[in-house]
């Protein structure tokens, strides 16, 4: 059940119609799927045996779900020996990090305008900041990591058993328009 009010963002309809379109040539969705209102709507269905399309988190998560989910990720990615800080450092500490993930996830997710510059700011900043980590080895570690964020954030997005493969799918999406991107 829906218990925030989402609103598009920056990204939220432009990221929503790319993967729409992807998903119908993976046939992850119906051909018709962008004129579905279940799958384009922002706030998630009633019914749990409807999967929620990433868009549609925020309305199940809310504003400190998403926070508290990309600070654990992001902390553990800064403090680990993957070699994540040394490519960010210069940017800003964990919390400006902190701070720009998660603006950039609750607008993909639905909470409104929250990432200025949109997808222009998010393809620039791996353009210049993390195009070294754009290899098979680096997004390996990257996922592993993400994959214990999430063991440790089980607890509280186990509420709704949707939420989990919904994420899965959001960076699945990513990581493929990554890899074709940079070639990985």
């Amino acid at each position: 059940m829906a218990h925030y009010s989402p609103s598009a963002g920056y990204m939220t309809e432009t990221i929503q119609r790319g993967y729409i379109a992807y998903a119908i040539t993976q046939n992850m969705l119906p051909a018709q799927a962008h004129r579905m209102p279940q799958i384009i709507s922002l706030v998630a269905a009633e019914d749990r045996s409807k999967p929620i399309q990433f868009w549609q988190l925020f309305s199940v998560m809310g504003p400190k779900l998403v926070l508290h989910f990309v600070m654990i990720f992001t902390t553990a990615s800064m403090k680990t020996r993957l070699g994540f800080a040394m490519f960010f450092v210069h940017v800003g500490d964990a919390a400006h990090h902190v701070r720009t993930q998660s603006a950039m996830w609750i607008d993909v997710m639905g909470d409104g305008f929250h990432y200025h510059g949109a997808e222009f700011r998010l393809n620039f900043r791996r353009q210049h900041n993390a195009f070294q980590l754009m290899t098979k080895e680096s997004t390996a570690r990257w996922t592993k990591l993400m994959i214990e964020t999430f063991q440790a954030c089980d607890a509280q997005i186990n509420h709704d058993p949707r939420i989990r493969p919904s994420i899965n799918i959001i960076l699945q999406y990513f990581m493929s328009k990554y890899a074709a991107e940079f070639g990985v």
